[in-house]
């Protein structure tokens, strides 16, 4: 079998939680024997291929023309949805002019005036943005599922929320985990540099940073608590004075490291005896996942699908009440490591099962 990956043109220059889902389902997909390639391409050849994968709902402006071209060219056409809404967040939290319009506009409207924002600010136009703008948000996202022959969620309840948003009735599905590398993140054998040691027992919160991730209450939840803060990631193209703002309301005990090489993050993940994300949405938060499987406790905001993953075995928040970051964060602090979620990490949310779920999602629609 022989796969193309496609997504968005910004995969590898403004990376994300998409882009390592990608590249790893790629590597664990090959070592099944499953052929893959990357295309950000809109338009390519396909006759090679037997089965086209995509990636990410939310950004329908390149998909829709990838999807279009995968059919015209008589191909079946896989979904990873990465479907995570952040209307609450852009309502409540947004602050601002922003927040003002999304109140008083639809999610679809925001997102919308949001593509129109990229196109101008960060010089992100294709053709893919003038058939979006001709179309809207949610049009565009309902003319995607309909060509549609598998969709890949990353858990049952993101398969639910795509069911509701846009009223399926029938439709195929396989839902494929999110996963860690459980040979990089391997607790036993990671070694702490002794430079790093400062950071022992720290509070870790390992992304972006950026409004939607909630840095900011973090910040403001737990300024009178006494543990170290470390903080791993750069600000969002246009978060700029967000992350002024959390640098300025930040105490001394607080640290802003920047984007760190994955390669080191396991060892942070072992000097820390929590991992907060407080995010208004996650699907689940590959951080959270990593830093489970390397004895962290884990902090995590119950908006999305954390729960699918963590059940009892996380410390959950309410992103816009400061209480509940705090409160949570102490309890977690406080509490020894509970070994089962690192056994539950290992035992269903590794790369190898991943690829074993989606080549089922495949199968779900091809013959070879």
């Amino acid at each position: 079998m022989k796969v193309l990956f496609q997504s968005r043109k910004t995969l590898y220059s403004v990376p994300g939680g998409d882009t390592t889902q990608i590249l790893k389902t790629k590597e664990y997909l090959e070592k099944l024997g499953i052929k893959v390639e990357v295309s950000l391409d809109l338009t390519p050849d396909l006759s090679d291929y037997d089965i086209v994968h995509v990636f990410n709902l939310m950004r329908p402006q390149e998909l829709y023309l990838q999807v279009k071209n995968a059919k015209k060219q008589g191909k079946k056409v896989a979904l990873s949805t990465i479907y995570g809404p952040y209307e609450e967040y852009e309502k409540k939290a947004r602050g601002g002019i922003l927040q003002l319009l999304n109140n008083l506009l639809s999610i679809t409207q925001i997102e919308y005036l949001k593509v129109i924002a990229r196109a101008i600010l960060n010089f992100e136009f294709n053709k893919g943005t003038a058939i979006y703008l001709l179309n809207g948000h949610k049009r565009l996202q309902k003319k995607i599922i309909k060509m549609i022959d598998v969709f890949l969620p990353n858990s049952d309840s993101e398969m639910l929320r795509v069911v509701n948003d846009f009223n399926l009735k029938e439709y195929n599905y396989v839902s494929v985990a999110n996963a860690v590398d459980v040979n990089k993140f391997d607790y036993d054998k990671i070694q702490v540099s002794p430079e790093l040691e400062k950071y022992r027992d720290c509070v870790l919160c390992v992304s972006r940073i950026e409004g939607r991730k909630n840095q900011l209450n973090i910040i403001r939840a737990c300024k009178e608590l006494p543990y170290k803060f470390i903080f791993i990631g750069k600000a969002g193209a246009n978060f700029k004075k967000y992350f002024e703002k959390c640098k300025k309301e930040a105490n001394e005990n607080t640290f802003f490291l920047g984007q760190i090489e994955h390669e080191k993050l396991p060892q942070f993940y072992k000097l820390a005896k929590v991992h907060i994300l407080a995010s208004w949405m996650e699907t689940p938060g590959l951080s959270s996942l990593e830093a489970g499987i390397m004895h962290t406790n884990v902090v995590v905001t119950k908006k999305g699908d954390t729960e699918d993953y963590f059940k009892d075995f996380a410390f959950y928040c309410e992103p816009n009440d400061l209480s509940s970051i705090k409160n949570a964060v102490e309890a977690a602090y406080k509490s020894p490591f509970n070994k089962k979620l690192q056994d539950r990490i290992k035992n269903k949310y590794k790369w190898e099962n991943t690829a074993r779920q989606t080549l089922e999602g495949y199968n779900s629609t091809i013959s070879i």
